[in-house]
């Protein structure tokens, strides 16, 4: 069995995604030591591998400093991103030399430049659409590849990049180094889906228990549960909250809000007999007894919702997000809201609509069958044991 070393960042919507994966690995027999920050050793630990923390130099930033990876934005990221590995990877590269490195594309640069260090295949999971030459994150925000600010930041990367012992940049920052690159969504979510061949692995969500989490069951039978969450990293919408609160009194909906952990719940007033708010929810619990599930639109929580055919309501904070809330719509999984627009009104509009429409209700279930087609935390295992029976 081979020695595995995996790689999270600070993220919880870049760390969930791996959580079957490594379960499916361990459970084979493979030696798995996963490296992330210490918010995430409950999940990680429940997988079996051995959970070691890392200190993120991200964790001391407050919530609002946390940049988008796209748009102008982008630049500022991809400065946090080295600033990252610049700390991490003489750390990590302290430890033995694994068979194989797993590690998040999209953050977790530090897996790339020790997998080339070690000579080890690198597989990276990556939980978000992917991109080429036929579809591209850049249909949703672009930025200006003359800006100064931009060609310094290239800069610098790319001289640190050489420092490593690696010349071609974009290659590197695009995952083109990968032996194998795992997306964890599948092939019909993703735009232009046919088009990804080499190189690419749609496995689809690979979900876990999480026993790590509470349970949740209904108070009462006979309400529909509209569960409502904008996720863990861009959710300081307390405006939001509250008009969902008010609006809900009298409805036939029980509502369940998770608001994170910035906002006092007690600042949104006395609450309808059915509304309960937390600050987190064990999602997946209450995803299995939802009717309508009103989200950020974040790639977890969106495959979360179709995995337990779920319709959604999507009200995206980003361009990632904006990007998902397109394909939910387009692809007749649910509706996408404009957050900045959205009043009481269209909102319970677009959730009672969902709820009660059967052409959604079948879109479900196809995208349910190729979920599971996709073959999840399985599929991924036996492609990464391919990788290993290599020469």
């Amino acid at each position: 069995m081979a020695s595995i070393s995996a790689y999270g960042p600070m993220g919880a919507g870049h760390v969930n995604p791996t959580l079957g994966i490594v379960a499916e690995l361990v459970r084979r027999g493979h030696e798995v030591t996963y490296w992330a920050p210490a918010q995430f050793a409950d999940r990680i630990a429940e997988t079996g591998a051995r959970f070691v923390p890392i200190t993120s130099t991200w964790e001391a930033m407050g919530r609002d400093a946390l940049p988008q990876m796209h748009g102008k934005e982008l630049i500022r990221a991809i400065d946090l991103l080295l600033g990252e590995t610049k700390a991490l990877v003489p750390i990590l590269a302290e430890a033995e030399p694994p068979d194989l490195v797993l590690h998040d594309g999209t953050l977790a640069w530090w897996g790339r430049i020790l997998a080339r260090r070690w000579g080890v295949p690198s597989v990276e999971t990556w939980p978000n659409l992917v991109s080429n030459g036929h579809w591209s994150m850049n249909t949703y925000a672009r930025i200006n590849p003359l800006s100064p600010r931009f060609l310094r930041t290239l800069l610098r990367t790319g001289r640190y990049l050489r420092q490593q012992g690696i010349t071609d940049i974009e290659g590197f920052m695009q995952g083109n180094t990968a032996a194998m690159r795992i997306v964890t969504l599948p092939r019909a979510f993703q735009y232009a889906g046919d088009t990804f061949t080499d190189g690419y692995t749609f496995v689809g969500p690979c979900l876990t228990e999480r026993a790590f989490q509470s349970d949740w069951t209904p108070q009462r039978a006979d309400e529909p549960v509209l569960l409502v969450s904008l996720g863990t990293a861009y959710n300081d919408r307390p405006d939001f909250y509250r008009m969902v609160a008010a609006s809900a009194a009298g409805r036939r909906w029980h509502v369940v809000m998770a608001v994170g952990d910035l906002l006092d719940s007690a600042s949104l007033g006395p609450l309808p007999p059915n509304v309960e708010v937390h600050a987190q929810v064990p999602q997946l619990a209450v995803l299995r007894h939802a009717r309508v599930f009103a989200t950020h639109a974040g790639m977890g929580s969106t495959m979360e919702g179709l995995y337990f055919r779920v319709p959604l309501v999507a009200l995206p904070q980003m361009a990632e997000q904006r990007a998902n809330s397109d394909r939910i719509a387009e692809l007749g999984l649910g509706r996408a809201l404009d957050p900045d627009s959205l009043t009481a009104e269209t909102f319970w509009n677009a959730v009672d609509a969902v709820a009660d429409d059967t052409a959604i209700r079948e879109r479900l279930a196809w995208m349910r069958g190729e979920i599971d087609t996709a073959g999840g935390a399985t599929a991924a295992a036996d492609a990464i044991a391919q990788l290993l029976s290599r020469p």
